[in-house]
């Protein structure tokens, strides 16, 4: 939609041409006209102005996009082999690029978006909207902010504890947290891992000055306006907007936790975790206790379920990392999508390198905005990786899609459907589907009576996780606000952790903890929100997708895996990138142009019922 600001005589010249056709009551083609003739007035009025901003543009996106393949060629080369040079260069390319991302977005504010075309006002807006972590143009501002960045991801990256006598990266200590069952073990290595967070919060609280800082330059009032302002909507409607998506599946996420409850209660005992009230984090499975599914064999339903273990059957089968990732690609390829290019299988990094630090948190990487898409994971073979690799191809599926569109379009519709794109491919990966590609036989595939199960397993991840991801950038949007001083950042944290999850650390936090840091996406500046719109965002596109597809039967069970014409709406959508609301890119696949959790609780409706069922003399809540 245009926004325009009319001058007197376009206003006076519509309303002559709609009072002399119709008296009463215009027709619909007569307003069109009048609106058609009031635009081309109030462009004309402009038109010097517009020239000068669509030169502006065309410059600052060729600036940009220059930047960005120097940049992004920095962090990769610091994120695979990470060294006091690849900091140092990161850290000055980030300088560089933020300083050109700021200079660009103050220099745009000598043009008023209310009097530009839509394409020129949106990108003008994106243009200020579109940074992390601004810095402002006080002379070494940009260099100070770029090292601090710099210096907190490389903290995370080469993090280590020792236990027992042995120096543990997040990788064997997460494997710790996922398999151990002894509470005393896991405690150690949940408060251990968050040892390495400690040195970074000084750095933090002076990082977020800056940013504000730059933010306020940039005419906002703190930096957590200036996030919440890209999503073609206020910030103020965009927090509602998440606040009521949360309340439509809030009442699952209260069933699951009160179930688990129980039943690591049956596994510990009251003394471990009790019956009611808060859960351990500790306990769940998880370093950041975001998605339970490792705790499965603790706390699977009574009923029937699957004959077999997807990460055994991988490896029986003989997969190994590459076999994983091509795996991923066939999907992809089986809806008519192109193939990855060669130099995806060069360039990427699929395991983790011997001989060199790096940081393993799977990500997905666009170099040139063109061709060159890369994953980065220490990929293993096992049911996780499985889904991650499906997650991560979703995003260099959509880059390639958007690659022709011009610089600032090259982004998902907004960032939630960049992350949901390969979860919604994740829920195709049905038992039909491993049968598809042989992973299991057909008398293997389990019954309808096996479908509370398999939801308990996604549910697990699927669901515990929504009110996490509200935590994250809930207890940032308080610190970037200023609403949460330095000295209050963990306590705050727990704060919410307790309220959203119903979760507590295994015993007191130490005055000098910084929690939060000890998430990959703090210290990252990534913010999170787009996590929780993807979780809502990618149950709404399977539903969509199965609709098209003509499926019949329960929503959890429909794959579309070669499934040619649903292919064809789903790359029409990559293809459209950012270039129009997301709105509109939501309706043309979806029909609606509001996010809607409720496919989410139609997805999981069986399981629903027997958590209720399971629940009934339970006291839920904490």
């Amino acid at each position: 939609m245009k926004r325009l600001t009319l001058t007197t005589s376009a206003i006076a010249l519509s309303f002559m041409i709609a009072a002399c056709t119709a008296p009463e009551k215009a027709d619909e083609a007569t307003l069109d006209t009048a609106e058609s003739v009031a635009v081309g007035v109030a462009e004309a009025d402009h038109s010097v102005e517009i020239a000068e901003a669509r030169a502006f543009l065309e410059r600052a996106e060729a600036e940009l996009a220059a930047q960005s393949r120097i940049a992004a060629q920095a962090y990769w080369n610091q994120a695979t082999n990470i060294t006091p040079e690849t900091n140092a260069a990161a850290a000055a390319a980030g300088a560089v690029s933020t300083k050109l991302a700021v200079s660009l977005a103050n220099e745009s504010k000598q043009f008023d978006v209310s009097v530009l075309p839509a394409d020129l006002a949106r990108k003008m807006t994106m243009l200020r909207t579109g940074i992390t972590i601004p810095a402002p143009s006080t002379p070494g501002a940009a260099e100070e902010l770029s090292q601090i960045t710099t210096g907190l991801d490389a903290t995370y990256g080469t993090g280590k504890f020792t236990y027992k006598g042995e120096a543990l990266n997040l990788d064997q200590l997460s494997t710790i947290i996922e398999t151990s069952r002894d509470p005393e073990e896991l405690k150690a290595v949940w408060e251990g891992w968050r040892t390495i967070s400690v040195p970074m919060k000084d750095d933090y609280a002076r990082m977020v000055e800056i940013a504000n800082e730059g933010a306020n330059e940039l005419g906002f009032e703190s930096l957590d306006q200036m996030w919440l302002s890209g999503y073609d909507m206020a910030p103020e409607d965009m927090e509602a907007e998440v606040q009521r998506l949360w309340t439509q599946v809030e009442p699952l996420y209260e069933e699951l936790h009160c179930f688990t409850r129980a039943k690591l209660n049956d596994e510990y005992g009251d003394d471990v975790q009790p019956r009611t009230g808060p859960i351990r984090a500790d306990l769940l499975g998880n370093m950041w206790a975001q998605q339970w599914s490792s705790i499965y064999d603790v706390v699977k339903p009574d009923v029937p379920g699957p004959s077999y273990d997807l990460t055994e059957r991988l490896q029986e089968k003989g997969y190994d990392a590459i076999k994983m990732v091509e795996t991923g690609e066939a999907f992809f390829t089986s809806l008519g999508l192109d193939p990855l290019p060669e130099t995806f299988w060069e360039r990427s990094m699929i395991v983790r390198p011997e001989g060199r630090e790096v940081v393993c948190h799977a990500s997905a990487w666009d170099l040139d905005d063109e061709e060159d898409v890369r994953i980065k994971m220490c990929t293993e073979v096992n049911s996780e990786d499985f889904y991650t690799v499906h997650h991560e191809l979703g995003h260099n599926f959509y880059q390639r899609a958007y690659k022709d569109q011009d610089y600032l379009y090259k982004t998902g519709a907004h960032d939630g459907f960049h992350e949901a794109i390969g979860d919604f491919v994740g829920l195709s990966i049905t038992p039909e589907y491993l049968e598809q590609i042989n992973l299991i036989t057909e008398e293997e595939k389990p019954g309808a009576d096996a479908d509370t199960a398999l939801l308990m397993q996604t549910a697990l991840d699927k669901i515990a996780f929504l009110p996490f991801a509200l935590t994250v950038d809930g207890w940032r949007w308080g610190v970037l606000s200023g609403e949460t001083a330095p000295d209050a950042y963990n306590t705050s944290w727990w704060d919410l952790r307790l309220k959203n999850q119903g979760l507590v650390p295994p015993a007191p936090r130490p005055a000098d903890a910084f929690d939060p840091g000890a998430k990959y996406h703090i210290p990252g500046n990534t913010p999170y929100l787009r996590y929780f719109l993807s979780y809502i965002l990618q149950f709404q596109f399977h539903k969509a997708a199965c609709e098209q597809a003509g499926w019949e039967g329960p929503l959890h069970r429909c794959s579309i895996y070669d499934n040619k014409e649903v292919g064809e709406r789903f790359n029409a959508m990559l293809e459209a990138g950012a270039s129009q609301p997301w709105p509109d890119t939501l309706e043309e696949f979806t029909g609606t142009r509001q996010m809607d959790g409720s496919a989410i609780i139609e997805y999981f409706d069986p399981l629903m019922l027997y958590l209720k069922d399971q629940n009934a003399t339970e006291s839920c809540g904490w």
